[in-house]
């Protein structure tokens, strides 16, 4: 009596890789995500490209073109004619003033740099199907989101970190105010792409926060979805 050896079928590993390969990503802690990598990447791009655009910080320091202004309306034109000359270094200074004084506030840095934390790990960079989970209880995102606004309003608002940036903006902003009056702007010379670039104190953050925001869009929504 010959016996029948039932058929084998075959075993397809396709989906099995592709499963694996889906809980790799999903199991990967959101600093390892391409996501992140990719706002990491175009910040530091975005940084590098700005600075190169800056004017030699001799020609910035040059004592020889200093002068006090004959009138208000002078030192206005003055600030005007110079923030479009000098804006990335007037931006840079600002920033490390931010800087200094934000490590000679060690604990303002360090509830900020938690904050950005939190935002980035908690929310902006963190997979969708990946509920936080906090104390066994399970937040939904728009529930991380009103939190994160919560605690982004207490920190800036109601701790010692807005008062520390806001002071630091501030004398930086004056520091560029001041430089930009007594600066005799008479030997820069402006081409008519610079002039039409610096249409606004903030124009090169927003053009470079667009940039970056247009850049890592696609690689969040994956992240997201």
């Amino acid at each position: 009596m010959s016996t029948t050896v039932p058929p084998v079928l075959p075993i397809s590993t396709t989906s099995v890789a592709a499963a694996g390969s889906i809980e790799s990503q999903a199991s990967q802690p959101p600093i390892a995500t391409p996501a992140f990598r990719a706002f990491i990447n175009h910040i530091t791009d975005t940084v590098r490209n700005g600075l190169s655009q800056r004017r030699p910080w001799a020609e910035l320091a040059d004592r020889s073109a200093f002068a006090k202004p004959e009138s208000f309306s002078d030192a206005t034109l003055r600030v005007r004619k110079n923030y479009s000359y000098f804006r990335v270094n007037y931006l840079a200074a600002v920033s490390l003033i931010v800087a200094v004084s934000l490590f000679t506030h060690p604990f303002s840095l360090v509830v900020l740099l938690g904050l950005l934390a939190a935002w980035l790990f908690l929310y902006l960079f963190r997979p969708s199907d990946q509920p936080l989970v906090i104390f066994g209880r399970t937040f939904s995102d728009t529930q991380t989101l009103m939190g994160l606004v919560g605690l982004s309003v207490f920190v800036v608002f109601l701790t010692s970190v807005g008062s520390v940036l806001i002071s630091a903006i501030m004398v930086g902003v004056a520091v560029v105010l001041v430089h930009g009056a007594i600066r005799v702007p008479e030997d820069l010379f402006l081409d008519e792409q610079d002039t039409s670039a610096s249409t606004g104190f903030l124009s090169f953050l927003n053009g470079a926060a667009s940039n970056v925001a247009a850049a890592t869009a696609p690689a969040m929504a994956a992240a997201r979805g």
